[in-house]
């Protein structure tokens, strides 16, 4: 990684200056020789990213390959609870969430089911450490753990907690945003109130299209580099880094879009995309366009983030922690780009391209190294893992698996299949077969996945007792019918 970009660290301040910071207080410096016992623990959580941009060759993602090459990675990691709040939950209180028994709306969070504060803050694996003598530190531009009221508490519990206004906040008004700039990112196809609204107040927040250390992740990872400062004079420690980007809209700078698309076009960009089916807001004149340019502004997104991504490990290799620490990188979920004929995220349609995550672990001594396991990890495992490591007790709430035997050669209980859920629909996920339904029970679809990988042909009424061995599982492992909120 470059001299460029450590000395570009060294000025960085400027870009977390918009940052607001709490902190709990600071505590007195635990020795060198606790680290050695515990390891320092970096939590790496990247919203919306897919991982066939991560594993495959969808976009350029250096600094994560690094991370690859250096850890284990889960290649058949399923979220048990989706999208944004209902993942965070899962992976703080390593348990659990769907299927959201006794939900109601929370004011300052979406009114979606699993959208909910985070169920105990004192079982939080992050609480657990600190209560074992780690310094924590959370960053994030999150909207919701970052700033909502629900979540005052968990932000209260972190030794320093870095909160950026992200999209959804108010850093300037609407409307100093140029007329010409703004029509640069609202295709004809999606121009729609609702879509002008929300790519204005984005790019009034951060307009970074012609300056990347101004967007969401450059700021994050930037006041990562600080917290990391900070917490290498209170090792142990366990630091989380989650940043929103590049959860859509998209705007991402010329150099990394002409990377995925064509470098003589200028017109008018979809930075934000339509949920739903691609043919109710596409043409066929338009369509095979729209979605190459989404295409291409989302790996431009990516890689983006991915640079700054990298600029956090140069600190953290420069600061000689390398060895010293476990590295995790996961995302909460993915997003359709046309794939199955939708885009966004979409609740009724739980396919691999939103539902399956990069998932690594990069152990200090670098054990599995460049090796995979397609185990059905999910985000809850991680809570349970990292404390393992850390030779911290897990609480009796925890109901996720330690991964980390798999470094030693060993493994955790079998998991022969994966299930969770999205708002009102779930899914069971085997090693043959592919189930969703919404919680009713109905809209049912099944896929044979020796036959049809691609999860293409709905087989539903072929197999019914599959079917109902897979809706079984499911009412089985979630404790009777999930309920459905109709929200």
């Amino acid at each position: 990684m470059s001299l460029n970009r450590r000395q570009f660290i060294s000025s960085a301040g400027a870009a977390a200056a918009a940052g607001v910071v709490l902190s709990a207080g600071a505590r007195r410096s635990t020795s060198r020789k606790k680290a050695d016992v515990h390891p320092n623990i970096v939590v790496i959580v990247v919203d919306t990213l897919r991982s066939d941009h991560v594993y495959g060759d969808r976009a350029k993602t250096p600094n994560m390959d690094v991370l690859l090459r250096e850890g284990l990675r889960f290649t058949s990691a399923y979220p048990e609870a989706m999208p944004t709040v209902p993942g965070r939950n899962s992976l703080l209180s390593g348990r659990r969430m769907f299927p959201y028994r006794g939900w109601h709306d929370y004011p300052g969070l979406i009114e979606s089911p699993g959208w909910a504060p985070i169920p105990s803050v004192e079982q939080a694996f992050t609480t657990r450490l600190h209560r074992a003598g780690y310094w924590t530190g959370y960053v994030t531009d999150n909207p919701f753990l970052g700033w909502s009221r629900p979540y005052e508490r968990l932000r209260r519990s972190f030794d320093l907690l870095v909160h950026h206004g992200g999209q959804l906040g108010v850093v300037n008004p609407p409307s100093s945003v140029p007329e010409r700039e703004f029509r640069h990112w609202l295709h004809p196809a999606n121009d729609s109130q609702r879509v002008r609204e929300r790519v204005r107040r984005y790019l009034a927040n951060s307009r970074y299209s012609h300056d990347e250390s101004r967007s969401f992740a450059a700021k994050v990872f930037t006041s990562g580099v600080q917290a990391l400062d900070q917490a290498a004079r209170q090792a142990p420690f366990a630091l989380i880094v989650d940043t929103y980007e590049p959860h859509e809209p998209w705007t991402p700078p010329r150099k990394y879009v002409e990377q995925y698309g064509d470098p003589d076009y200028h017109g008018p960009e979809p930075a934000m995309l339509t949920y739903g089916r691609v043919d109710k807001w596409l043409n066929e004149d338009n369509m095979d366009f729209v979605l190459g340019r989404l295409r291409a502004l989302y790996a431009a997104e990516v890689t983006m983030t991915d640079y700054w991504l990298g600029v956090f490990l140069d600190r953290l290799n420069a600061l000689g922690l390398e060895r010293e620490t476990v590295i995790v990188l996961l995302s909460d979920h993915g997003i359709f780009l046309g794939e199955h004929g939708w885009t966004g995220k979409i609740s009724v349609a739980l396919h691999p391209v939103l539902t399956r995550v990069p998932l690594v672990i990069v152990d200090p001594d670098r054990r599995r190294a460049g090796k995979a396991s397609d185990y059905f990890a999910s985000l809850h495992d991680v809570g349970p893992t990292l404390l393992r490591m850390a030779g911290v007790p897990l609480p009796a709430s925890m109901s996720g698996v330690d991964l980390s035997r798999f470094l030693s050669g060993a493994s955790p209980r079998e998991r022969p299949f994966a299930w969770g859920g999205y708002k009102d629909n779930h899914y069971v996920r085997t090693d043959s077969w592919a189930y969703m339904a919404d919680n009713r029970m109905r809209h049912s679809r099944l896929f044979d996945l020796e036959k049809d990988p691609e999860e293409r042909t709905n087989v539903a009424e072929r197999h019914p007792h599959v079917l109902e061995r897979l809706r079984k599982t499911l009412i089985q492992r979630a404790g009777g019918r999930p309920p459905f909120y109709g929200v």
